[in-house]
């Protein structure tokens, strides 16, 4: 079920009013319910692969609790490779088979293994990691197994971050489901607040920007220059609001109900450097790397070489989970040598800044170090987009053709309009990014719900009724997918 649909429109207050509605002792049976319907909306069947995930390592976590020893380690490395053979099969055995069958006939071997003519189950990436938080926690002594076989499917399941995130860790939200949540109204409000916002990004302004985006990487061949560049911007901001807005939502809905998930996001195209982008860019996720990857290959505790390594390995494999394709593998690699050369040139690029007499000009100097981040992340979000390696190399290479006159200029912007959008909705396009980054500025002080709570009443509701307007006439309804379901 998608959270710009009508459905979803009929579901959240209904399942919110019953979960209200019904004693708190059955509370998480309902909610595990309609968190199975939520799931089965898209493909029902594949209810049964998630099934299949929850069993193996909810028997992991009680098994690997009552061990020790060899014994615990080794209930520890089935439940990771059963949890993990489930998400190779899904999403990655095609890629690997196709490309050892190329390997085979260049080699001319024969290879007889045939393709799986399989769909991925929608957040698959998701909810395996979630899962395996949970088994690896417990091995770790940081949480004890959950004997309350619905509680800890629930802990899976949960609707509102099952299919995207944020991937929750057992220790933030397991106990919540066993916390009577009373209605409180202020914080009912906040969570519709947060939604209202998760909304706006969503079908305000990624739906719109999709329309663009779309059309110039369905055959990026057919353009040139500023189109190009357009759609490489135009995909930063798209990619960001569809999964910010997805959190937001996310986040919001489950907060209605009383529940606290992570943050995801933390207005990360104001980063200074490589380093900062990740501190804020799909945190869950980041931090999951971090915590189970990164720091147990040894993290920054080892030598410098080998710590680069370790990054370089780290964002490699972060690119593989976005997805099975050469593609998602460079686009990772690529952020870890971002990474590794941003330490190595730490001490060059200071020296630079005091010779330029940029140290005299903060505020210049860090709206340099913030558009220069942006634009390096637009840069690999070409290769993270493109249908192809081919694809990415032609927009890479001609990002500048026809730019070198005057000329070429004026007809690289009349080509702007045949995009998609027309010049007022791509004025719309713009301002909505424009009215949306004024707001994040203003969060750099103060969270902008808290700011708005201490406003006078009348002026509140009618900047929620302003952006609930916005919301009707100027959204893209047309059952747009969020970009992280296909992960």
């Amino acid at each position: 079920m998608l959270f710009n649909s009508f459905s979803f429109l009929i579901f959240f207050p209904t399942v919110t009013f019953l979960y209200f509605l019904i004693p708190h002792g059955y509370r998480w049976f309902f909610l595990l319910v309609a968190s199975c319907i939520f799931y089965m909306a898209f493909i029902p069947i594949y209810i049964l692969v998630l099934a299949l995930t929850i069993a193996i390592d909810y028997t992991a976590g009680l098994l690997i609790e009552r061990s020790e020893g060899e014994r615990r380690k080794s209930f520890l490395v089935i439940s990771i490779l059963s949890t993990c053979g489930v998400l190779f099969v899904f999403k990655y055995f095609n890629f690997f088979n196709s490309n050892l069958s190329q390997l085979a006939r260049f080699l001319h071997w024969n290879y007889p293994i045939e393709g799986l003519s399989l769909i991925l189950p929608i957040g698959l990436s998701f909810h395996t990691f979630q899962s395996l938080s949970y088994v690896i926690e417990v091995y770790r002594k940081n949480f004890k197994a959950e004997n309350h076989f619905g509680i800890y499917a629930l802990y899976v399941m949960f609707y509102p971050q099952l299919v995207a995130g944020p991937i929750e860790r057992p220790g933030n939200l397991m106990h919540q489901f066993y916390e009577k949540h009373s209605f409180d109204d202020q914080r009912v409000i906040n969570g519709l607040k947060l939604m209202i916002w998760g909304f706006f990004k969503k079908v305000v302004i990624a739906d719109r920007l999709a329309i663009v985006v779309d059309q110039v990487y369905t055959d990026p061949t057919q353009y040139a220059g500023l189109p190009l560049i357009v759609a490489a911007l135009f995909f930063a901001y798209q990619v960001y609001c569809d999964f910010s807005g997805y959190s937001d939502i996310a986040i919001g809905s489950a907060q209605v109900m009383g529940f606290r998930l992570m943050d995801n996001f933390n207005r990360p195209f104001y980063a200074r450097s490589v380093a900062d982008f990740w501190r804020r860019w799909h945190i869950s996720l980041m931090t999951w790397f971090r915590d189970y990857v990164y720091i147990p290959m040894g993290g920054s505790r080892v030598g410098k070489w080998r710590w680069y390594g370790t990054i370089f390995f780290t964002f490699t494999l972060s690119g593989l989970w976005h997805g099975a394709g050469w593609g998602f593998i460079l686009w990772g690699s690529l952020n870890g040598i971002y990474l590794i050369f941003s330490d190595l040139t730490q001490a060059l690029r200071k020296r630079m800044v005091r010779w330029m007499g940029l140290d005299r000009f903060p505020a210049f100097h860090q709206g340099l170090q913030v558009a220069f981040i942006f634009l390096l992340f637009c840069f690999t979000l070409i290769i993270f987009r493109a249908k192809s390696l081919s694809n990415a190399y032609y927009v890479l290479t001609h990002l500048w053709t026809g730019l070198g006159s005057l000329t070429g200029v004026k007809l690289s912007l009349k080509s702007l309009y045949s995009l998609g959008l027309g010049r007022y909705e791509f004025l719309l396009a713009l301002v909505s990014i424009g009215l949306m980054e004024f707001i994040q500025m203003i969060e750099k002080q103060e969270k902008m719900r808290q700011m708005f709570s201490e406003k006078p009443v009348l002026f509140r509701w009618v900047i929620y009724y302003v952006f609930i307007l916005f919301l009707i006439f100027f959204g893209e309804y047309n059952d747009h997918a969020f970009i992280y379901f296909q992960f």
